[in-house]
């Protein structure tokens, strides 16, 4: 007796299901890109960071016995040799140390103080890259400011006074560009010296330091950044009518460059080995505070995502390397260096990931690279949706693999909750304690999976096309 037509149907279906999950309709309804290996290496990864708080104790180290770690330091280089001293000691392969000169500036004595309308030591910190005042100091009166259109407006007023910039904190990259181009803005209308409201979105009488730029078009002035607090209150005294007064003395000045190292260490790949992730934070910290945050945990989050890697018996299909960068506070020659030096290896480097943003609650990945990457990217996220950090989505990469970018190895920047970030950055509050082991950890495992991933995964990720610029 013939078969009813919709069991025929169904007979032919199931006979051909074999042959369709190997085509190409597979992977129109879902199939993964990722083998069954890879993701179980994942979850083992994932697991073990969770487990370990040896991330938060290194770090505590690093922190507590280098503390500050600015560019041309003693402090910096010492903490390198022991980077280097540790990772051997790890078991990570290919350990070694790539020179690279460094701007060196040096801070020296600083100090704010009102004179009028009442004695008073301002809370200050001298930014990066300014020129000193003559020994004696600079004393003047002060025009307070909201912005570079209230400064054009009011030009006729800031000849021989101290200019300062009264800007509350709306985002960083709105809010820097007081601290990086208030100095040449206050000159061009022949200001004396320049102050800013620290660049903070909260503040306890903390002041925030960070790298500032002179151009040819004024002349140089000193720079300085004064607490949030105490930009208020000089504000207020302008708007009341009274004659403010301040005299500041900065040391500030800028010696030749210094011999510093990005550091370097490896998990060789089982098949392609020439092709590479890399991965890393940088080790260098402004010479305040502990560079705890940043960005000693970045740093620190990389290392032991492949020491994980490690331990575990892991050795993907193609390299993973750790680089704990160089000299990225004032001046970015470590990720200029490294892409100086691995220039002929660049067009075999995979993906790029960097962490500098804090190691607080991770969130997933800012992705820079071709639209075709981005499906890959987001496939390789979802392995880590079981701890809330696996959205990648297009954002910013981060200065230390800028270089790379440009020259077309997609990029990924570790993204975190960073509701905190801007209290601490750049200030004596950068400090181990203000972060958590847990936290810690998940970046750990979130730097981890997505490093291992793209270098065992069968197929690379699409790479950009190099811009115009060399390295």
């Amino acid at each position: 007796m013939p078969m009813p037509m919709r069991t025929r149907l169904s007979s032919l279906l199931l006979a051909a299901l074999p042959i369709l999950a190997a085509g190409p309709l597979a992977a129109q309804v879902g199939e993964s890109p990722i083998p069954q290996s890879t993701r179980q290496a994942a979850d083992r990864l994932i697991e073990a960071a969770l487990a370990d708080t040896g991330a938060y104790t290194r770090l505590g180290v690093l922190v507590d016995r280098f503390g500050p770690r600015f560019s041309g330091t003693p402090n910096l280089e010492r903490a390198i040799d022991w980077i280097l001293s540790e990772m051997k000691a790890d078991g990570l392969e290919n350990v070694h140390a790539e020179p690279v000169m460094v701007p060196h500036w040096v801070r020296g004595e600083e100090s704010a103080e009102l004179i009028q309308p009442r004695p008073y030591r301002l809370h200050m910190l001298g930014l990066g890259g300014s020129i000193g005042t003559p020994p004696g100091g600079i004393t003047a009166k002060v025009l307070v400011v909201s912005s570079f259109e209230e400064l054009e407006r009011r030009a006729a007023e800031a000849k021989g006074k101290i200019v300062l910039f009264d800007v509350p904190f709306t985002s960083y990259g709105e809010t820097v560009r007081y601290r990086t181009g208030g100095a040449t803005a206050a000159a061009k209308f022949g200001a004396v010296a320049s102050l800013i409201r620290s660049v903070s979105s909260f503040s306890m009488q903390n002041v925030h330091t960070g790298a500032m730029r002179y151009d040819s078009s004024a002349p140089r002035i000193p720079h300085a950044a004064i607490s949030v607090e105490d930009a208020m209150m000089l504000h207020r005294m302008q708007d009341r009518g009274d004659t403010v007064v301040v005299k500041l003395v900065m040391g500030a000045r800028t010696l030749p460059d210094a011999p510093s190292r990005n550091v370097v260490a490896e998990i060789r790949g089982r098949e392609k080995p020439d092709e590479i992730v890399v991965l890393g934070g940088h080790i260098d910290s402004w010479d305040v505070g502990q560079g705890a945050m940043d960005d000693g945990g970045g740093v620190v989050a990389a290392w032991e995502a492949v020491r994980l890697m490690k331990q575990l018996g892991l050795r993907p299909r193609r390299t993973v390397r750790v680089v704990a960068w160089t000299n990225e506070e004032n001046g970015t020659a470590g990720g200029r260096g490294y892409a100086a030096a691995h220039a002929a290896e660049i067009p075999n480097h995979v993906l790029a990931i960097e962490s500098d943003g804090g190691v607080f609650k991770p969130l997933g990945f800012g992705f820079t690279g071709p639209d075709a990457g981005l499906p890959l990217a987001q496939a390789m996220g979802k392995l880590l949706d079981r701890i809330g950090s696996g959205a990648v989505h297009r954002g910013e990469g981060g200065a230390d693999i800028a270089a790379l970018v440009r020259q077309g190895v997609p990029g990924m920047g570790l993204e975190v909750d960073g509701t905190r970030y801007f209290w601490y950055h750049h200030s004596a509050a950068d400090t181990l304690d203000k972060l958590d082991p847990h936290e810690l950890a998940q970046c750990v495992a979130t730097m981890a999976v997505m490093a291992y991933v793209a270098a065992d995964i069968p197929d690379r990720l699409p790479r950009g096309t190099p811009e115009a610029t060399t390295p």
